[in-house]
This record gives structure tokens, C-alpha cells and sequence, in this order.
């Protein structure tokens, strides 16, 4: 999996002031599930160490400034932006990360000023707008963001679910595996996305009998749209019922109540994710029940990420 990340985030020494933002998380965790490509545009027009700029709203376009000497360096910051996307084009990538507040790559996040020097509010750095209208799907965040708990496990999950389907369609895939991608996806797009999912249950039951690649452009689109929604503690929670209904009938009045009392907590936020999702996968197991051991919501990226150990991690 090939990620495209700002790379003071990645520990280089590229920032205004000849530093480095370098995120843990990113580096140490995520490296170890990914390739980084890094991207900085600039350092690429301006050089490190260098004077800071900002955006400004001149006459209702975003332009970029010198903090030092007030020059318009829009053309420069503009020109290493469609550089840098250029080289990104070239790359198989499954997500970006981009670093906040930046000028040329905060994700809304970069302080927008008037000429007069009064802020006006927030917007996307020059780069990071490029990026969102090139791919419009691709899994994008920048660390700040990453550093609530929710919005990682949301951005992490989108990330693996991006990189398998592109493993799937480069598999050169039949209309049988289609079905069997869907089937294996089913909780973890009911817990994003109920009503695109069951869209996407008709794409591959395909009444209007479409060619298979006209099927997997529609499907793709369909399901990486549903991956990039956020999941929530009450979405979960319906998710979590009905995995418990594959036990009904095995499960002793005593295990009913203590799973569903799991639920409830998770619920009211009284513990974490991970504590209900670990009691289905040991009745899973114990009762052999395939088609939810199968099932990618149980591990929709590696455990060793711990993402779903934090009550913090729902909303």
C-alpha cells in the first residue's frame, strides 16, 4: 500500500524554518503497512529555511503571500503544487496525508486572511485543492485531524478497504467474486453506509444485465464512496445486533444478557469498541460460523494498530 504523505510529517527537514513535523503514528505505525511518497511543494519553490506565507482573498480568489515582504507568490506555490501532482499521478496511491494549517496543504484548515490583514476564515491549501479535485475518492486526511481517535479509525479502515479493492480489481475479477467481495464487505459498509449498501446489492445482483466492466465501474464507485463515510456508535451499534443474531439460538440466556450488556456500554461509551467485536469473534469461532469469521468489519486492518481500544474511538 503506497501512501502520498507531507513530508515534514515523515521527519524531514524541509519546513519554513529548516525543521520537521515528524507524526509517530504515521511513521512508526502506519510504516508499517506502507510505502510513503513524499511531497512538500514549498520547499520544491521556495527553498528551506524560508519566509512564511499565508493565503489572502483578493477580490474572491485565494492567492498566496509573502508574510515577509507581502509579494504575490501565487505562480511559484501553484507551478511545484501541479509538480508535485504530477509525480503523485505516477503513483499507485491508496491515501494521502497532508500536513494542517498549511498554506499549501491544510485540509480547511489553513487560516485565510484580507488584505487587510483580518482573518477570514478557513480554506484548503493550494495543494491540498488540487489533490481533492484530482481525487475526488482517494482516502485523504492531515495529521491534526488524525489526532482525535475516531476520525483515525475512520481514515484507517477507509485506507485498507481503498488498497483491497484495488488488489481486487487488479485480480481480474469474475462476476462470482464480485458477489463474494460484497458479501465479505456487507457489516462493514451497513456501518458506514446502510442505504449505499444496499445499492451496491443491486449493482451486483445486476437485474439490467451490464457488461461485468461496466458492473465494477459502478460498483466501484459506489463502495468507495461508502468507505469514505464516517461509521458511528449508533450505526455500530445496529451493526453489533445483528452479528449477535447469528447466535440466538446458541447462546444461553447468561451470554444473551452479558453481549448485549457489552453493546449497550459501547453505547454510552463505557467501553471500547474492541470489547463486543472480541466476545462475536469467540462465538464465531466456537460455533464456526463462517460467514461472520469471513466478515471484514471483525478486521478491517491489522489488530496491532489497536485502533478500536479507545472509548473515544466512536461518535
Amino acid at each position: 500500500m503506497k501512501i502520498a504523505v507531507s513530508g515534514c510529517l515523515l521527519g524531514e527537514q524541509i519546513r519554513f524554518d529548516a525543521g520537521h513535523k515528524r507524526e509517530r503514528f504515521i511513521t512508526d505505525e502506519l510504516g508499517k503497512f506502507a510505502e510513503f511518497f513524499s511531497f512538500c511543494p514549498e520547499h520544491l519553490a521556495f527553498g528551506t529555511p524560508r519566509p512564511t506565507v499565508r493565503l489572502v482573498s483578493v477580490d474572491g480568489a485565494v492567492r498566496v503571500h509573502s508574510n515577509k515582504t507581502g509579494d504575490d507568490l501565487t505562480d511559484a506555490l501553484m507551478q511545484t503544487s501541479r509538480d508535485e501532482l504530477d509525480k503523485l499521478e505516477h503513483e499507485p496511491l491508496c491515501g494521502i496525508i497532508f500536513k494542517s494549517k498549511s498554506p499549501s496543504c491544510g485540509m480547511n484548515s489553513a487560516k485565510l486572511y484580507l488584505e487587510n490583514g483580518m482573518s477570514d476564515g478557513k480554506e484548503d491549501g493550494m495543494f491540498m485543492a488540487l489533490c481533492r479535485d484530482r481525487y475526488p475518492l482517494l482516502p485523504m486526511e492531515e495529521e491534526g485531524r488524525l489526532q482525535d481517535a475516531w476520525l483515525r479509525e475512520n481514515f484507517v479502515m477507509q485506507l485498507f478497504a481503498y488498497d483491497e479493492f484495488e488488489q481486487f480489481k487488479a485480480s481480474n475479477p469474475k462476476l462470482n467474486d464480485l458477489v463474494r467481495f460484497h458479501t465479505v464487505h456487507k457489516f462493514m459498509l451497513q456501518s458506514k453506509d446502510d442505504t449505499l449498501y444496499r445499492e451496491l446489492g443491486n449493482i451486483v445482483g445486476n437485474r439490467e444485465k451490464f457488461s461485468l466492466e461496466v458492473l465494477m465501474g459502478m460498483y466501484e464507485l459506489g463502495f468507495k464512496t461508502a468507505i469514505s463515510r464516517k461509521s458511528s456508535i449508533k450505526k455500530t451499534c445496529n451493526v453489533l445486533d445483528h452479528l449477535s443474531g447469528f447466535f440466538k439460538k446458541e447462546l444461553t440466556k447468561s451470554e444473551k444478557e452479558t453481549l448485549h450488556e457489552q453493546i449497550d456500554d459501547y453505547a454510552h461509551k463505557l467501553i471500547p469498541l474492541i470489547v463486543p467485536l472480541s466476545t462475536i469473534h469467540l462465538y464465531a469461532k466456537k460455533y464456526d460460523t463462517h460467514y461472520l469469521l469471513d466478515q471484514t468489519f471483525l478486521s478491517p486492518y491489522p489488530k496491532t494498530l489497536a485502533l478500536r481500544s479507545h472509548i473515544d474511538g466512536g461518535k
